[in-house]
């Protein structure tokens, strides 16, 4: 059975100070807003570790499927909801989770393309990439351990779930650098002085490919990078940003079939 809190009760407090750190290592905690985000991580195996509901959504299905995977549920008032949330206009559910336990080493054992961001600021590009990168096949995601963090709320919301099902995790250049030389993988690089991406020969089977940052483009990660590749663009625009950029790679790189392994 759900257990009330009241506005000022301990351990909402406790929960404002642990959410408001960027939850970039595993373990860290970070927020799940809506009914739709929460019941997405369940589906993933994403177990959080509260749910918090105000008395108008105590009875909704997701509350009933938390509490069946054993996960305690609190009813707040409206208020206190609003302290927690980080929307301005807060949904009646809310979840605490943990960012999961996700091994860069895993990640790269099998052929495949990955993404990686170079310090991305932008919490809706972020997002939006992790969704293109799950929706076109990428094998994973791999996010700066600058810019703003991976399991962000906004950037959870922009990804609509992908953050729980695609294999994602924060990685520093010089880790990325040495997981994937030990294990083949070539590192391209997003710029728009590379050779046109479709003009490829051959894509690699372990590609990983790396998303600037929207001014400062490939920043740290620019000497990692073996070959820089750039997204053909005929039209007079200058730039693309970087969730558009990293989903036309993708694409282009998906339609085609890499060299052997």
């Amino acid at each position: 059975m759900p257990v009330a809190l009241g506005l000022h009760h301990p351990r909402l407090a406790a929960v404002r100070a642990a959410v408001k750190e960027p939850p970039r290592r595993p373990g860290d905690l970070f927020l799940i807003e809506g009914a739709g985000l929460v019941a997405e991580a369940l589906a993933a195996g994403i177990l959080p570790d509260e749910l918090y509901a105000v008395p108008a959504s105590e009875a909704h299905p997701v509350v009933t499927a938390a509490e069946a995977r054993g996960i305690p549920v609190f009813v707040i008032p409206e208020r206190a909801m609003r302290r927690l949330s980080d929307l301005e206009s807060p949904p009646g559910l809310l979840a605490i989770a943990r960012v999961p336990p996700r091994d860069l080493s895993s990640l790269l054992q099998a052929a495949g393309t990955v993404i990686a961001t170079a310090d991305l600021n932008d919490p809706g590009n972020l997002g939006t990439l992790l969704r293109a990168a799950e929706a076109l096949g990428a094998r994973g995601f791999v996010a700066s351990d600058r810019g703003v963090a991976l399991f962000h709320p906004k950037v959870v919301r922009a990804a609509a779930g992908a953050s729980f099902r695609l294999p994602a995790l924060t990685a520093a250049p010089d880790e990325l650098a040495s997981a994937a030389g030990t294990r083949g993988w070539t590192i391209l690089g997003l710029d728009p002085r590379g050779e046109p991406i479709d003009r490829l020969a051959e894509p690699p089977p372990r590609a990983i490919v790396v998303v600037g940052h929207e001014r400062h483009g490939l920043g740290r990660f620019a000497s990692l990078c073996e070959r820089l590749v750039a997204i053909p663009m005929p039209g007079p625009t200058e730039s693309l940003n970087a969730a558009i950029a990293g989903a036309l790679a993708l694409y282009e790189l998906g339609r085609r079939p890499a060299g052997g392994a």
